[in-house]
């Protein structure tokens, strides 16, 4: 329940979705990559992030890290799923 309660939390996997999709970014990259996202929501997500092992700080800026990856691979077949779920719910409104 800790990690739904942390994946949960806005920005939280959007931005390790970021991060993993698309390799280690700046804090600055990562905010144009979330676009909607408040620096200080973003700021507070990779403190959290950070602190559950899922991304770390390195030379070129957040990169996730191999617990980060794995969750990452985990999560990837929802990305299909909610694709078809979206058109369900377009046809039937």
């Amino acid at each position: 329940m800790a990690l739904f309660d942390l994946l949960g939390r806005s920005w939280s996997m959007g931005a390790l979705w970021q991060i993993c999709e698309h390799g280690p970014t700046t804090f600055r990259g990562l905010q144009e990559r979330c676009e909607a996202v408040s620096p200080t929501v973003l700021n507070r997500r990779l403190k959290e992030l950070r602190h559950a092992g899922l991304i770390d700080r390195g030379e070129n800026g957040y990169e996730a890290t191999t617990l980060g990856l794995e969750l990452y691979q985990l999560l990837k077949p929802m990305r299909n799923w909610s694709h078809r779920w979206a058109r369900c719910l377009q046809r039937s409104s």
